[in-house]
C-alpha cells in the first residue's frame, strides 16, 4: 500500500488538475505517479515538462524507454519497470527480448547496448563517468547532445525512481519486480 496517498483526479488539486488532465488526453489514463505527483503542482509540471523536452530531444522512443528499463533495474524501482515494461511493449513495440536485456544494460543492438551501459555507468558513478566512458559512447556514433539527453533521461528516471521507492506507489500496471540484489 502506498505510503503517500494516491488522490482521485477529483480530488487533487485545482493547479494540477489541467496536468493531469493533458496525462490523460496523451495517455488515456492518469497513472497512480502522476497522480501522487500532483500532490505537488509544481514538481508535476517540472516533472512533465522535463519529459515532455527530451520526447523532442533526439533520443527515439524505444532507447528513453529502454534507459528507463536500465535505471529502474538499478534503483529496484517495481513501479517504473512495471509502468516502463508496459510502455516499451505497448507504445514503443520493443520485443520481449529486448525488454529483458535493457532490464540488464544489455541489447543486441550494439550502439543501443553502448548507451544503456553508458547510462549504466551514470547510475552507479552517480554522474562521475571516465573518459572511457564517454570515449565508447561516442565510438557508437551518439554527439554531444545525445550524451546530454541520456544524462537527462537517466535523472529523469532517478526522479520517478526514488519517488516511486519512497512513496512505495501502488503499481497499476503489469506488476514486474526487480530483480534480487538490484
Amino acid at each position: 500500500m502506498s505510503r503517500i496517498s494516491i488522490p482521485s483526479v477529483d480530488q487533487s488539486l485545482a493547479a494540477s488538475k489541467p496536468l493531469l488532465a493533458a496525462v490523460q488526453q496523451q495517455l488515456g489514463v492518469v497513472p497512480n505517479l502522476m497522480k501522487l505527483v500532483g500532490h505537488s503542482p509544481a514538481a508535476l509540471e517540472g516533472y512533465l515538462a522535463l519529459n515532455g523536452a527530451l520526447a523532442k530531444g533526439k533520443l527515439s522512443v524505444q532507447l528513453r524507454e529502454r534507459i528507463a528499463l536500465t535505471v529502474a533495474e538499478f534503483n529496484g524501482c517495481d513501479y517504473c519497470l512495471s509502468a516502463h515494461s508496459y510502455l516499451a511493449t505497448n507504445v514503443a513495440k520493443i520485443s520481449a527480448a529486448e525488454v529483458a536485456a535493457a532490464r540488464d544494460g544489455k541489447s543486441d543492438d550494439a550502439r543501443t547496448a553502448a548507451a544503456l551501459v553508458f547510462a549504466r555507468r551514470v547510475s552507479e558513478s552517480r554522474g562521475r563517468v571516465a573518459d572511457a566512458d564517454l570515449a565508447a559512447l561516442r565510438a557508437a556514433d551518439f554527439d554531444e547532445a545525445s550524451v546530454v539527453e541520456i544524462v537527462l533521461n537517466v535523472a529523469l528516471n532517478v526522479l520517478t525512481n526514488y519517488v516511486n521507492n519512497v512513496a512505495h506507489t501502488d503499481i497499476d500496471f503489469p506488476v514486474v519486480t526487480a530483480k534480487v540484489g538490484a
